[in-house]
């Protein structure tokens, strides 16, 4: 029995040294959640939030505070600033972790940790996500062109200044890229949009060279106004 215990205590410890442990991962392991208790107990493990489990040792990067949502929440996608700080086309560290989730989700509670959500449906929601793993933890996230996109959509949330910004760096990031190529990345992010280069012209700085033309130009939907 002393060894059937401490068997399943280093499976429990080798699977926390992979990343963040949800309560509920330890049902596939056949291990029962008495073990998070009792480890934590000893120091082996912390609590770090409702359900959510780490290493005591394990370090706290930048970007922990994304990974511990995208582990709470697997069915939420990282969006707007959280994604524009993980495509590098943001200086600046989000305040909070960006969420997206269906319009009919239940908003994630967390006890210790920022959170903004905002809410789509349909293609909306579906279209142009990624992955990434972030310590030791994979995460949905949207593609760099539909973060772009989504920050002209939500620009209530995230302000106007803040995707010129990052529609400045996304299109200076794919310089060398031929400009139908860059208008059909940002067209395609998003179905049924109004053009994006309005906003840009409202802000009263010239257009970018590749919406010259005025073709397929970079849209996103009216959810923003």
């Amino acid at each position: 029995m002393a060894q059937l215990t401490a068997t399943k205590t280093d499976q429990l410890i080798r699977l926390a040294g992979k990343g963040p442990v949800r309560a509920r991962d330890l049902a596939a392991m056949a291990i029962p959640r008495a073990y998070l208790k009792r480890l934590c107990a000893r120091g082996s493990l912390e609590k770090i939030g409702r359900g959510l489990y780490r290493l005591p040792e394990a370090p706290a990067s930048e970007l922990s505070s994304i990974a511990e949502v995208a582990k709470r929440v697997p069915h939420g996608i990282i969006c707007l600033l959280s994604a524009l700080q993980l495509h590098g086309l943001t200086t600046e560290a989000p305040h909070a972790v960006w969420l997206l989730i269906d319009r009919r989700a239940r908003r994630p509670k967390f006890d210790h940790r920022a959170l903004e959500v905002v809410r789509a449906s349909g293609a909306a929601r579906q279209h142009g996500i990624a992955t990434r793993i972030v310590d030791g933890v994979r995460v949905r996230l949207t593609t760099p062109a539909k973060t772009v996109a989504d920050c002209f959509r939500f620009r209530r949330h995230v302000g106007l200044d803040v995707a010129l910004a990052a529609l400045k760096h996304y299109l200076q990031r794919r310089r060398g890229i031929d400009a139908s190529s860059k208008r059909r990345a940002l067209t395609a992010s998003i179905p049924s949009c109004a053009p994006i280069s309005r906003r840009w012209r409202e802000s009263g700085r010239r257009a970018p060279r590749c919406w010259a033309h005025g073709e397929g130009q970079p849209s996103g939907p009216h959810g923003g106004d």
